[in-house]
C-alpha cells in the first residue's frame, strides 16, 4: 500500500513536471553560445584562405579568423572590387520526437552577410540580407523527428543588396564573413505566446503587447516577479478574444524601485496562457526594468524626471581572435570598464550589438543607444531598410538600458524610416540622426571647443554629440574632455557625448603569422587597447566623469582641511558612497616597500542630493605635516572604486632633504686642463666643458655613466661671460654665467633680464648638484627647462616619485596619482601592436626624484627640489598615418629633461589649440623678474 502511494506520488510529479516543461519554450543550440564554445560544423569557402576544399569551422565565428577566405577592412576597396566570396555551411542535428506537435523555430542571431538557409534539402525562407540582426524560420514541416537532420546554409560575404553592401561593408571597421553569433532551435507549444512588448514605466505603470498563435487560449495571466523569479504580485488577468493575435493589456505594479543606471533594479514579468479549463498552454517570462524616458523640446533627456549629463563612449562588438564574435563574460568585462571609467552611457555602433551585451547593461546600468547599421551615402533603402528596423527594435524592444534609437550613422539614415521604430516600438522611444539636427536633437560630431558656444540657429536643441574627441593613437580622449566637460557640465541644453571609441579594433591576421592589424590608422583609436589594455585617457576618464568632483587643491603648511566637493550623481545622494582619508609616507628610491600608511581615517561626506554642492573636512592627525602625500580614496555604493585623489604634503626640497646623503667625509679635487674641468671626489670622476660647462662625462669606480651634454637650456642664445671653478668648504663649485639681454619694455624704459647661471656643486662623497636659472618671461610658447643626453639603448627601467605610471600632456593632466611609480622600458607607440602600458617615454608630472636603471651601467638618480617640475623621458616615436602631425608631438633635444611647461597633443582631427584653453601652446608664468629656477640633485 504504501510502495502504491509512492508511485503515484511519483507519477504525479512526472505529469506536473513535463507540463511544466510542455508550457515552456524549449532551447537547443546548434551551435556554441560564443567566442568560447564553438561546434564544429563542415564548411567549405569559395576563395581566398583554405578556399576549394571542405573542412571543418567552429561556430559562431568570423571564417577570417578561423582561416579561411580574405580579410576586409570596409572602406578599402569598393566591394563590388571584392569578389564573391562564399561559404557553405552544413550541420547534422536531431530533434526529439516529442517535439513533433510543436512549433519549431530555428533562429540567426547574426549573418554575414546574405544567409540561403535549407532543411533537408528544401529552401526555408527568403534569402535574409543584413549582418547583425537577429532573424528566424518556422521549420516544423521540414524536420524528421527522432531523426537526423541536415542544415545548409550559404552566406554569400557580399550582399546582393546595393545598398547593404555601402551600409555594412564599406564602413570604417573590419568586415568578416559568417555565421559570427549562435543558432539554435526554439520549441513552442501549438498554443504559445509569440513574444511579448513591454512598457513599463517609472511610476509603476505597465503596457504589454501580447503577441499570440492560438486557437485554445482563453486567458492571458501577468505576474510581476523579483530578479530571482518569486512571484511578488499579481498584476492582471485578461479574457482573450477569439481570432486576435495581438492582446494589450494595462496594469500597475506597486511599491517597485525604478531602473536607472546607478540603481539598475530589474523585475520579471511572467506572462501565462492558459486555455478555458485554466490549465497552462504557455509560459514566458520576460526581464523588464521601470522607467521613464522623455527627450524635453529646448531642455534635455530625462530618465525618471531627472536630466541626464550623457558620459559615454562608442563600442564595436569586437575581439582581435575572434572579430565580430564575443560572448556574455566579454560583454560583462568590457561593461565593466566601461562603468570603471565612470561612464554611464554606450552607443552601439554602428550596429546592434549581441543580445547579452544589452543584458548586461541592463543589470550593471548603463543607458544605451542602440543603432541601424549605415555608413555614410548612399542611404539603406527603403523596402530592406523596413525589414532591419523591425528586426531590431522586435529584438530589443524590452532592454531598459535602451533610451533611444539611432537611425543610421552620418548621412547614412533613410528618412523613409524614422516613423517604422514606432511602429514595432510599445514604448515610442524617440529616433536619433547622429552627426544631424533632426527634431529635438543636435548630434554634432567632432566639433572644435569653440562649438561649446552653441549659439548657431539650432542653439533651442538638445546638443548630444553622439561622438566626439576621436582617440586616434595616444590623441583625444582624455585629451581635451576636461575643457569640453567643464563647459558641458554646466550648459544646461547640452545633454553629454560619446567618445569614439573604445577599443583598438586590432585583428589577429591568419594570413599574417598572427599579427595585430588595425589596418594603418583606421583601427587604432580605442581607449583601450584590442586586449583590453588600458592607455593612459582611461584613468584620464576616470577622474575627469568622477561622480564625486572635488575642486583642484593644494596642501600647505596653513590647509584647513576642507575639500569642495559637488554631487554629479544623477540618481544617488553623496552620503551613501564611502571615503577614506590616507596619510603617506613613501620609502626613498633604494626602498622596497614604496610607502607606508602613517594614518587612515573615515571621512565623513555631505548629506547632498545629486548635483549639489558642499564641502567635506579631513581629519589632520598631529603628524599630518610630517606625511609625505594625501591620498582620498573615494567608494560607490556598491563598493566600486570611484576615484582616489592624490595630494602632496612635503615640497620637493623637504621631502628629498630627508633622504639624500650628504657624507662630508672625503675629499674633492679638481683641476682645469685644456677646455675641460676634471672633479674627484670618493669613487666618482667628473668631467665639465670649460667653454659650455656642461657635464661631459661621468665615472664611478672607473666604469663611465653615459649621462651627459647637460644641462642644454631650451631656447637659449646667450654667450657665457665667465666660468669659475671655487672650493668652498670642501665642496667644488663650478658657477657659469651668461651675459645679461635686454628688451624694449616700452618706447622709454629699457628693461634688463638677469643673468642665466648653471651652478654645479660636487660633495666630498660624489654627490652631485646643480641649480640653473633661467630668464623668466609672462608669456611663453617654448620649452622652459633643461636637458641632457643619455642613450636610451642603456636604459632598463625607471622608479620615481610623482605622478604616474601614465606619461601627461598640457591638455590630460587628469588621471594620474601621486606615489611611487615603476615600470620597464618600452618602445611603445600608443594604439600601435604590439603595446606594453604604461609607456614609458613622454613627459610625467610632478617629478620629486627618478632612479634610471641602466644596461651595462649603474645608472643614476636625481632629486628634482624644484616644485612643479615635469620629467621628460626620451622622446615617444610618432605614429604612422598621422599626416596631418596632430597627434604627433615635438619635443625638445636631448634625451632626458626636467621641464616648467610640456605641450597639449590633438586628435584625428583637431589641432591641439581647437581642443580647448589646456590646448593652447601658450603659458602664462606671470612674472618676467624673478628667474625659472630648477635645482637638482644627482647621485650615480
Amino acid at each position: 500500500m504504501k510502495r502504491s502511494f509512492l508511485w503515484v506520488l511519483l507519477l504525479i510529479a512526472m505529469c506536473h513536471t513535463f507540463s511544466q516543461n510542455n508550457a515552456e519554450t524549449q532551447i537547443k543550440y546548434l551551435s556554441g553560445k560564443g567566442k568560447d564554445s564553438m561546434v564544429l560544423w563542415d564548411f567549405y569557402c569559395s576563395e581566398g584562405m583554405n578556399s576549394g576544399k571542405w573542412s571543418k569551422i567552429g561556430v559562431p565565428s568570423c571564417w577570417e579568423l578561423q582561416g579561411f577566405g580574405t580579410y576586409n577592412y570596409g572602406h578599402d576597396l569598393p566591394f563590388e572590387k571584392r569578389g564573391h566570396e562564399y561559404g557553405l555551411y552544413k550541420h547534422t542535428f536531431s530533434v526529439p520526437s516529442a517535439w513533433k506537435n510543436k512549433d519549431i523555430k530555428i533562429v540567426f542571431e547574426g549573418v554575414m552577410t546574405d544567409a540561403e538557409v535549407k532543411i533537408n534539402g528544401k529552401l526555408v525562407g527568403d534569402v535574409h540580407q543584413g549582418a547583425f540582426y537577429e532573424f528566424k524560420y518556422s521549420i516544423s514541416k521540414y524536420l524528421k523527428y527522432g531523426q537526423e537532420n541536415l542544415l545548409e546554409v550559404k552566406v554569400n560575404k557580399t550582399s546582393a543588396n546595393e545598398s547593404i553592401n555601402y551600409a555594412e561593408r564599406s564602413a570604417d571597421f573590419w568586415i568578416f564573413g559568417g555565421i559570427f553569433r549562435p543558432v539554435y532551435l526554439q520549441a513552442f507549444p501549438k498554443d504559445h505566446i509569440e513574444r511579448i512588448a513591454v512598457d513599463a514605466k517609472a511610476s509603476g505603470a505597465i503596457k504589454a503587447d501580447v503577441f499570440l498563435k492560438s486557437k485554445s487560449a482563453k486567458q492571458v495571466k501577468l505576474y510581476l516577479q523579483d530578479i530571482g523569479g518569486n512571484d511578488i504580485q499579481n498584476l492582471v488577468v485578461s479574457q482573450l478574444e477569439k481570432g486576435k493575435d495581438k492582446w494589450s493589456i494595462s496594469s500597475f505594479a506597486k511599491d517597485i524601485k525604478s531602473w536607472n543606471s546607478e540603481h539598475p533594479n530589474l523585475y520579471y514579468l511572467r506572462v501565462d496562457l492558459l486555455d478555458a479549463k485554466g490549465n497552462s498552454l504557455h509560459t514566458i517570462s520576460q526581464r523588464i526594468g521601470f522607467r521613464t524616458v522623455e527627450l524635453l523640446a529646448g531642455d534635455g533627456i530625462y530618465v525618471n524626471g531627472q536630466r541626464i549629463k550623457f558620459k559615454g563612449v562608442n563600442r564595436h562588438s569586437f575581439h582581435p581572435k575572434s572579430g565580430r564574435t564575443t560572448s556574455k563574460a566579454y560583454s560583462i568585462e568590457q561593461a565593466k570598464m566601461i562603468k570603471d571609467m565612470n561612464m554611464n552611457a554606450v552607443r552601439m555602433s554602428h550596429y546592434p550589438p549581441d543580445v547579452h551585451f544589452l543584458d548586461v547593461c541592463d543589470s550593471l546600468g548603463l543607458f544605451v543607444l542602440n543603432e541601424v547599421c549605415t555608413w555614410h551615402k548612399p542611404k539603406l533603402d527603403t523596402e530592406v531598410g523596413r525589414k532591419i528596423v523591425k528586426e531590431t527594435v522586435i529584438r530589443d524592444v524590452n532592454h531598459p538600458s535602451i533610451l533611444l534609437w539611432d537611425n543610421g550613422n552620418e548621412s547614412g539614415w533613410n528618412t523613409e524610416l524614422d516613423d517604422d521604430y514606432a511602429k514595432w516600438d510599445i514604448q515610442q522611444r524617440e529616433v536619433l540622426h547622429p552627426w544631424n539636427i533632426f527634431r529635438k536633437t543636435n548630434t554634432l560630431h567632432y566639433f572644435h571647443y569653440h562649438g561649446l558656444a552653441n549659439d548657431g540657429p539650432a542653439k533651442d536643441k538638445i546638443f548630444f554629440p553622439t561622438e566626439f574627441l576621436h582617440g586616434l593613437y595616444d590623441g583625444g580622449h582624455g585629451a581635451g574632455l576636461e575643457d569640453y566637460w567643464l563647459r558641458m557640465w554646466n550648459m544646461p541644453t547640452i545633454a553629454g557625448g560619446f567618445l569614439w571609441g573604445f577599443a583598438d579594433e586590432a585583428v589577429v591576421r591568419t594570413d599574417k603569422e598572427g599579427i595585430l592589424d588595425t589596418d594603418g590608422n583606421h583601427g587604432a583609436d580605442g581607449i583601450v587597447g584590442p586586449y583590453g589594455e588600458k592607455e593612459g585617457s582611461y584613468f584620464t576618464i576616470k577622474e575627469v566623469w568622477s561622480p564625486i568632483y572635488i575642486e583642484d587643491r593644494f596642501i600647505r603648511n596653513d590647509f584647513n582641511g576642507m575639500f569642495r566637493i559637488e554631487n554629479r550623481y544623477h540618481f544617488t545622494n553623496l552620503n551613501a558612497c564611502k571615503m577614506t582619508a590616507k596619510w603617506i609616507k613613501f620609502d626613498g628610491p633604494s626602498g622596497t616597500t614604496d610607502f607606508k600608511v602613517i594614518h587612515e581615517s573615515a571621512v565623513e561626506l555631505p548629506n547632498l542630493a545629486p548635483e549639489g554642492k558642499g564641502m567635506f573636512t579631513v581629519k589632520k592627525p598631529e603628524s599630518w605635516q610630517h606625511a609625505d602625500a594625501l591620498w582620498l580614496m573615494a567608494t560607490d555604493p556598491h563598493g566600486q572604486e570611484i576615484f582616489t585623489w592624490t595630494y602632496p604634503v612635503q615640497s620637493p626640497k623637504q621631502l628629498n632633504k630627508a633622504i639624500i646623503g650628504y657624507d662630508t667625509k672625503g675629499k674633492v679635487t679638481s683641476k682645469i686642463e685644456h677646455d675641460n674641468i676634471y672633479v674627484s671626489s670618493s669613487n666618482m670622476e667628473y668631467v665639465f666643458s670649460n667653454v659650455t660647462g656642461l657635464l661631459e662625462e661621468v665615472k664611478k669606480d672607473g666604469h663611465i655613466i653615459p649621462l651627459n651634454n647637460g644641462p642644454i637650456i631650451f631656447n637659449h642664445k646667450d654667450d657665457i661671460e665667465d666660468i669659475t671653478v671655487n672650493t668652498v668648504d670642501a665642496l667644488v663649485e663650478i658657477r657659469v654665467i651668461f651675459k645679461r639681454r635686454s628688451k624694449s619694455s616700452d618706447w622709454e624704459k629699457i628693461k634688463e633680464y638677469s643673468s642665466d647661471k648653471i651652478i654645479w656643486t660636487i660633495h666630498p662623497n660624489g654627490v652631485l648638484d646643480l641649480k640653473v636659472e633661467i630668464k623668466n618671461e609672462k608669456r611663453v610658447k617654448s620649452f622652459k627647462g633643461i636637458s641632457f643626453s643619455f642613450p636610451e639603448n642603456q636604459v632598463a627601467e625607471k622608479k620615481w616619485l610623482g605622478d604616474g605610471p601614465y606619461r601627461v600632456w598640457r591638455n590630460r593632466m587628469k588621471g594620474t596619482q601621486f606615489r611611487v611609480w615603476e615600470n620597464e622600458y618600452n618602445n611603445t607607440i600608443t594604439g600601435v601592436s604590439p603595446c606594453e602600458y604604461p609607456e614609458f617615454k613622454g613627459f610625467f608630472s610632478s617629478l620629486y626624484w627618478v632612479k634610471v636603471k641602466g644596461k651595462n651601467n649603474n645608472g643614476f638618480t636625481v632629486y628634482c627640489h624644484s616644485p612643479q617640475t615635469y620629467l621628460r623621458m626620451f622622446t615617444p616615436e610618432n605614429p604612422e598615418g598621422d599626416e596631418r602631425g596632430r597627434v604627433s608631438v615635438d619635443f625638445p633635444e636631448g634625451d632626458i629633461s626636467f621641464l616648467k611647461n610640456i605641450v597639449p597633443i590633438g586628435t584625428k582631427f583637431q589641432e591641439p589649440i581647437t581642443t580647448g584653453p589646456h590646448g593652447n601652446p601658450e603659458n602664462f608664468f606671470g612674472n618676467d623678474d624673478d628667474p625659472l629656477s630648477i635645482e637638482l640633485t644627482f647621485e650615480f
